[in-house]
């Protein structure tokens, strides 16, 4: 095991150059170091330092990034509203085990002139990407410019944004970076809302609300295990879980198949379920895993009718009983 001083790196660095970056991972490799790599967009929380400490545990050195995407938004008004404060997030990167924080600037990453852009066409376009024209393909180029800068490495990313995570994949696999993408298990709320930087911008009701997405997504899992297998149905399940909470605009509740994100016919193996609503101006995303095993589909029709969509809701998840319910109606 290498100490500290034989990677060549003994306190944290902060950093703007990506020269610099590069340099300093470069120098640990030569010493025999592996290296983690978190890219984020600041404004970390917990999930954030969770995949930090992953990479930890993981790796001997670990980078960090933060920089604000300007390509990635496609309302000025959400990039203007984006939360910032970059000594907090030094001082988280830190604490959860970086050695460096990478923090450039706009130009930095894209020099004057810069015109380059990747796109992974047949994951980019539907879902998060058929009402956020362009995203991922910005994702997908300022990854890939953060990816040949830190070189060889593991590249840790939540699971929470699970197609920007297949994007990411399959960019890397693609263009052959000598990079591993591992994806980090979610990280949530006491009441099962999966955290993000966006939870800070909703009102007190809606950030209550947002907790009907895991409950959707559960109810979704759960009619898979036992043995639903026809996608209409599960997402259908979902669907009325969300229409449960008034302050909740659903934009899909989806069942997939999870490297393609192609909705089967019928669902089996790996399966992921994936779910979209605004809460007031706030949009969130949120997905689960499950597995359709073989020889436990329902045969059954399990259409969900209201009595037993109640029943589900007060007996598995307490906060959904009759009073929270009507909560927005009294």
């Amino acid at each position: 095991m290498l100490t500290a001083s034989e990677t060549g790196v003994s306190t944290p660095v902060v950093l703007e150059s990506a020269a610099e970056l590069s340099a300093g991972l470069d120098g640990a490799r030569s010493r025999g170091a592996t290296v983690g790599f978190v890219p984020t967009m600041g404004a970390l929380h917990a999930g954030h330092s969770s995949l930090i400490e992953r990479a930890r545990a993981e790796c001997y050195v670990v980078a960090v990034s933060v920089f604000v995407n300007p390509s990635q938004f496609n309302d000025p008004a959400d990039l203007e509203s984006y939360p910032r404060d970059p000594q907090r997030d030094i001082q988280v990167a830190i604490s959860a085990g970086a050695d460096f924080v990478f923090m450039p600037n706009v130009l930095e990453m894209y020099p004057a002139g810069s015109e380059t852009v990747l796109e992974v066409p047949s994951l980019s376009r539907i879902l998060e990407g058929a009402s956020r024209p362009g995203h991922f393909s910005s994702v997908a180029t300022v990854v890939s410019k953060l990816f040949a800068i830190a070189g060889r490495c593991t590249a840790y990313f939540g699971e929470k944004d699970f197609q920007q995570l297949q994007v990411i994949k399959r960019m890397a696999t693609d263009l052959k970076f000598p990079v591993e993408v591992a994806g980090c298990a979610t990280v949530r709320e006491e009441d099962g809302l999966a955290m993000s930087s966006r939870n800070t911008r909703l009102s007190p009701d809606e950030r209550y609300a947002a907790a009907v997405l895991y409950h959707a997504l559960l109810q979704g899992k759960e009619r898979v295990e036992a043995g639903e297998r026809d996608p209409v149905k599960v997402e259908a399940a979902m669907a009325n879980v969300v229409s449960t909470e008034p302050l909740a605009q659903l934009e899909y509740a989806v069942a997939v198949e999870p490297v393609s994100l192609n909705s089967p016919t019928t669902l089996t193996g790996e399966v992921r379920l994936l779910v979209a609503a605004r809460f007031g101006n706030v949009r969130l995303i949120d997905n689960i895993g499950v597995m359709a095993d073989l020889g436990n589909e329902q045969v059954h029709d399990s259409g969900t009718n209201d009595a037993d969509l109640g029943n589900f809701l007060e007996s598995s998840h307490p906060q959904f009983n009759n009073n929270t319910r009507e909560r927005h109606q009294s």
